[in-house]
């Protein structure tokens, strides 16, 4: 069975040669990793997440190493959507055409995530959006529109009235009690897919100055710490939804991978990985060919199949 076979595969919009996807706010707009290696390798790029204005984020320390993993509190720092739409995105369309662009939505009201969606959807190159509604680092907006059930259904439904076609995937966080009603409001509203999980809100302290590490005093965790939460998560949504599920949290392996799709994953991003290596998506791509042999996985979308 040839390479692309095994590893390919297809969610509303994508046409993925592997499975692994680059996490928002890993590669920006994709103009810096591009001169460390070939993006159209990758199954796809998630851009930074946009919104109608340009961002600074917030004040600075805002990324530590922490236990496991990173906090960041990068708070939505971006170019904006013009920028993004008429700069960024034709440049990487144009430069890597192979490569499938999910854009990324964040907003501070219902009406900004419109506006922005309806400008991504009408961009050439976008093949999918991300609705970021799940952003722990901002005070307005994002994770506050991502934990009430009722106001993601409607916002859901907004956004993908003005899409015209293009497929949602609503981005889940995971700092809620139970992430199942939250995941069937998506659903309802009418999202074409899920991308789970978001960061999960924590805290580094300094000992000497006996203040948090960061400005913003908490930032969202990633990193391996976050992995059994994100596989406990989707394994429950899958239990609930047949959409298509994005897979994201800790992975830094080709067996990660394994086990996301296994917990009802159908592609998954890899994220924190990207910090302290570069390379680390196409190190899992290699990889993964290889763990497949050891454990007689013939096709990654068999895994599709598993259930427990």
């Amino acid at each position: 069975m040839q390479l692309a076979n095994r590893l390919a595969v297809e969610l509303p919009g994508l046409s993925l040669k592997n499975p692994v996807i680059a996490a928002s706010g890993t590669c920006g707009y994709g103009q810096e990793t591009a001169k460390v290696y070939n993006l159209n390798n990758l199954g796809s790029l998630v851009l930074k997440s946009t919104t109608l204005k340009p961002r600074q984020g917030n004040p600075r320390p805002r990324v530590c190493e922490t236990t496991a993993g990173w906090l960041n509190a990068n708070g939505l720092q971006n170019v904006g959507i013009a920028v993004a739409t008429n700069e960024k995105i034709p440049w990487l369309r144009d430069n890597f055409p192979q490569l499938p662009i999910i854009a990324s939505a964040a907003g501070f009201s219902e009406d900004e995530y419109v506006a922005v969606v309806a400008r991504l959807a009408d961009t050439a190159g976008v093949k999918a959006i991300e609705l970021n509604v799940s952003c722990p680092n901002v005070k307005h907006g994002g994770l506050a529109m991502g934990t009430d059930p009722e106001v993601l259904q409607r916002l859901t439904a907004r956004v993908v009235k003005v899409a015209h076609g293009i497929p949602i995937y609503v981005k889940l966080t995971p700092n809620v009690t139970n992430i199942v009603p939250l995941a069937k409001a998506a659903e309802r509203g009418g999202a074409n897919g899920l991308t789970m999980i978001n960061t999960l809100t924590g805290l580094s302290i300094n000992l000497k100055t006996r203040r948090p590490v960061l400005a913003n005093v908490t930032g969202g965790l990633s990193g391996p710490a976050l992995k059994p939460l994100a596989l406990r998560m989707i394994h429950q949504v899958r239990q609930v939804s047949s959409l298509p599920i994005i897979g994201v949290g800790g992975i830094e392996s080709a067996e990660d991978v394994l086990e996301f799709m296994m917990a009802g994953a159908n592609a998954i991003e890899v994220g924190a990985a990207s910090f302290h290596d570069p390379l680390a998506c196409l190190k899992i791509i290699a990889d993964l060919p290889v763990v497949m042999d050891r454990y007689g996985i013939k096709k990654l979308t068999d895994l599709w199949e598993v259930r427990f």
